[in-house]
């Protein structure tokens, strides 16, 4: 829950802005603030659930120990291949931080999110981290304070702002009254924008001020590696080195998962036992793997369940493949593949009012929103539905689909770029119009202006702000 008082940081594009809460006198809001503890929650709750028992053995790890008590390097890397349970071990490890340091100790955290653009890019980490810091500790308010009286709302807006949070970070870090602090960044390899300046200043902020630890997480990219796999100062714990503690976490996940579908389901201790039994032998140490079979069978009868579980291949891309197979042979297959289509070419996760204005539904259920979203969990477990936007499930499902798009659609990405740039022109011509909040009032304060309900602008504001970045992925095929 945000306090009372509280201090908001936007990010590029439509979200560009700060704001401090009450106390702060002459700052202003400009917009929302970025809501953290509700992505922590949504993660945990579109991949399983946080369960104690499938990340504490890395509280008992040798490099997290010497990390966490002994005075080991002040940045600790975890990396792993897709699916191994990363955000669920920083999920957790945040939780454990926060519970046994009490108010003694701060914790930051952001986890970056390739397919939205207010999470993936490293002024939106860096915005995130400080909000999450001062929500904390609001005496460091005041380093934020100044730099924003000196130079105003545009400090932290365009080019200027990456440098300008970094020396508002490299003061707070230096300051006296800095509490012990714990940053937590999940998925740097989602941070899409000005990755390697982040790099570069986590690797600087860890060698000049080791009072302050970093805790982060990645796939095992070369890029990232070469940056913080040779600092001196940077431990890392490669989960494919940790074998027997990832393959008993992903058996507990089983074990769990398997106990709420039975009792979702009502399994006869024999069904029980075979999908137990099936998941334990092709998990491959994979807990996304678990996650989506089991969100399958969920949506399955119980007398279907052995036959529906035999059809799951064991590793993810068997899996997916095997899931695009299935969307191809069902009745809502031009419907699915429409929606895999749009969701992956749009540049922010969509509300499901505009995926609705970028597809063509049947003419019974053009602008019913409980159809679509009937439709979207039948797109293979491909996508999810979180605070009425549409997002992929876990990112290696979209670079799946991304590789296989052509295959699928037997179209270009670019082909596909310009049918949303030709449909955002059809949306902004048939929404759009002169005072469509009915204001009657010329220069009225955006500050001041109360979104109607419903809102004229729900389908269209999407179009609104990327029309033309389809435009531009796409213009050498509209050539």
């Amino acid at each position: 829950m945000e306090p009372e008082g509280h201090i908001s940081f936007g990010n590029q594009g439509s979200n560009s802005g700060f704001q401090i809460g009450k106390n702060t006198g002459n700052i202003h809001r400009i917009f929302e603030s970025p809501i953290l503890s509700t992505i922590k929650l949504a993660l945990k709750s579109s991949r399983g659930g946080l369960l104690r028992d499938a990340y504490r053995w890395i509280l008992e790890d040798e490099a997290f120990k010497q990390w966490r008590y002994h005075g080991g390097n002040p940045s600790l890397w975890i990396r792993g291949d897709p699916g191994k349970g990363k955000t669920m071990l920083l999920c957790g490890i945040i939780d454990e931080l926060t519970r046994s340091t009490g108010n003694c100790a701060n914790v930051a955290f952001f986890f970056c999110q390739e397919n939205d653009p207010r999470t993936n890019q490293a002024t939106a980490v860096l915005r995130g981290l400080l909000y999450s810091l001062i929500k904390n500790q609001e005496t460091l308010l005041s380093h934020v304070q100044t730099n924003y009286d000196h130079a105003g709302k545009d400090l932290f807006q365009d080019i200027n702002a990456f440098n300008a949070l970094s020396r508002i970070f490299t003061n707070i870090l230096s300051d006296p009254g800095l509490r012990d602090t714990y940053f937590v960044i999940d998925a740097l390899d989602e941070c899409v924008i000005d990755l390697y300046r982040l790099l570069h200043f986590i690797n600087r902020a860890s060698s000049s001020h080791t009072q302050a630890k970093w805790i982060i997480s990645s796939r095992n990219w070369p890029e990232i590696e070469e940056r913080l796999g040779t600092q001196p100062l940077i431990s890392s714990i490669r989960l494919e080195l940790n074998p027997e503690h990832i393959t008993e976490a992903v058996h507990m996940f089983i074990q769990e998962r398997v106990a709420r579908l039975s009792e979702a389901k009502r399994y006869s201790e024999k069904v029980r036992d075979e999908v137990h039994q099936h998941l334990m032998a092709n998990s491959q140490g994979t807990f996304l793997w678990v996650a989506l079979v089991c969100d399958e069978l969920l949506r399955t009868s119980s007398w279907n369940a052995r036959k529906r579980m035999a059809m799951f291949p064991p590793g993810l891309d068997k899996l997916y493949q095997r899931m695009i197979s299935q969307i191809s042979d069902s009745d809502d297959a031009e419907l699915c593949t429409q929606i895999l289509a749009v969701t992956l070419t749009a540049y922010r996760p969509l509300t499901l009012a505009e995926l609705l204005s970028y597809i063509s539904m049947p003419g019974d259920y053009s602008w019913d929103q409980e159809f679509i979203s009937r439709i979207i969990d039948s797109c293979g477990s491909f996508l999810t539905v979180q605070n009425d936007s549409v997002t992929f499930v876990h990112q290696s499902a979209k670079d799946f689909l991304n590789r296989e798009l052509p295959r699928i659609l037997g179209s270009s990405l670019p082909a596909e770029h310009s049918r949303m740039f030709r449909q955002s022109l059809e949306i902004m011509s048939s929404c759009l119009r002169r005072d469509i909040f009915s204001l009657r009032l010329p220069g009225t304060s955006i500050e001041t202006v109360k979104i109607p309900t419903p809102n004229p602008l729900a389908t269209a504001e999407y179009a609104c702000l990327y029309w033309v970045d389809h435009y531009q992925a796409s213009s050498y095929y509209l050539d």
